[in-house]
């Protein structure tokens, strides 16, 4: 049994039993950032912020929240919003921060692709990460399901309606998911344990994990310098913090941290508060009726160009499908995609710096035309937005093997 002696107070009495300082090390004081980073590296904190956020006003709906067909519209529309004090707050709150969470993924995401933060042993990073953006589109369908408004019922019939495309076993899934032949009472209450227990409980072992991930290669700065860690945090530790490359996450870097927070919080409180509309559609504010299928179904703003890539080989159905299937899986594999060694900014890499250019305006273009009507020339410009995006993927590895080469050829480092 470990030696306990009189502490000298309760943080002491703590770390004789919990070890808090050893950890508060290992998390905070101890844990070191480059200071050659901007404010885009506080991205994962903001989302973190947002999943807080999303859990405690996701705990007060449920307290009111009905997961059943019949009751399941009121109870959102009706008790939480006009009979529950301040519940309009709480619904603002989730639908906002649901919707903002994506926003700040995208915002992380092209940041990690612009400054190569996913190579030199950082592949594991990228890899959690993208499981995260594959687990908080789940919970966002499945909660987007839950109000059982007239969008709710159709886009979850719509998007099971898909796995019906699986060869042999695909119509016994899709009424296994759903519980029954249509989506119903089964199919709610089923997407309601995953919303409010399965899914955020992945999710929270996965943020762990992703923070976990950091670890060992460290964080990227924006020059794609390689920094020798060791060498820097004894700078530190021996006082010459001026010339030290490296801060403490706690308190150096977590302090600028908190400034962006707060001005983010700014814009959330603003469109919480006047701008809510964005993050709810108005056709899922009617109820649920099985037999009158909306003029136009299309998801939320951040599944649009996905859904583009589906619906853009107008053609061919099965087509579709296919490369829909391949652009949900190929960006986990962007790591061995880019053959390049070199880990610079794109601005640094100009064959690189073009194709990020490109992919992040046609990704866009997929998201406007998601939400337009799939006729006319919106369906010449989505499949060629839908095709550009398939040749920006098979591209990669050609054009950043010509950068490896010339790099080589240049006597360029690796």
């Amino acid at each position: 049994m470990a030696e306990f002696k009189k502490a000298d107070g309760f943080i002491d009495w703590l770390d004789q039993r919990l070890a808090v300082k050893s950890l508060t090390k290992v998390l905070m004081t101890e844990y070191w950032i480059p200071k050659n980073i901007n404010w885009l590296w506080a991205m994962g904190v903001v989302l973190t912020m947002l999943f807080t956020v999303l859990v405690i006003s996701g705990i007060f709906l449920l307290m009111y929240y009905k997961p059943d067909i019949n009751l399941a519209f009121d109870s959102v529309n009706k008790t939480i919003m006009n009979e529950v004090e301040y519940g309009w707050v709480w619904r603002h709150a989730h639908a906002v921060s649901a919707s903002l969470i994506f926003l700040i993924i995208y915002i992380h995401m092209f940041v990690a692709i612009y400054y190569g933060s996913y190579k030199r042993g950082r592949e594991m990073i990228w890899i959690t990460g993208m499981l995260l953006f594959v687990l908080f589109s789940a919970e966002a369908f499945s909660g987007y399901m839950l109000p059982w408004g007239q969008m709710s019922y159709w886009a979850a019939k719509v998007i099971t309606d898909l796995f019906s495309k699986i060869p042999f076993l695909g119509p016994d899934l899709v009424v296994w998911i759903r519980g029954n032949f249509i989506p119903a009472d089964a199919t709610l209450t089923r997407f309601f344990m995953l919303h409010v227990f399965l899914l955020p409980v992945v999710i929270m072992i996965l943020i762990v994990t992703h923070f976990y991930s950091l670890r060992i290669p460290h964080v990227n700065n924006q020059e794609g310098e390689e920094i020798d860690f060791e060498k820097e945090v004894e700078k530190y530790k021996n006082g010459n913090k001026k010339e030290s490359k490296v801060v403490a996450f706690w308190p150096d870097f977590l302090s600028k941290d908190i400034f962006v927070i707060c001005t983010f919080m700014i814009l959330f409180f603003y469109l919480m508060c006047f701008k809510f509309g964005f993050a709810m559609d108005p056709i899922n504010f009617d109820p649920a009726d099985t037999l009158k299928t909306p003029a136009h179904i299309y998801p939320e703003w951040y599944f649009l160009w996905s859904y583009e890539i589906l619906r853009g080989f107008y053609m061919s159905e099965s087509l579709g499908l296919i490369f829909f299937g391949f652009a949900q899986v190929i960006l986990f594999a962007l790591p061995f995609l880019d053959r390049s060694p070199v880990v610079a900014p794109a601005h640094k890499r100009p064959l690189f710096c073009i194709w990020f250019f490109v992919l992040l305006i046609d990704l866009i273009t997929l998201t406007i035309f998601g939400k337009l009507p799939p006729e006319g020339i919106n369906n010449i410009i989505g499949f060629i937005a839908a095709v550009t995006f398939i040749l920006l993927i098979v591209a990669l590895p050609i054009i950043t093997t010509i950068e490896k080469n010339s790099k080589c050829s240049n006597g360029g480092t690796k």
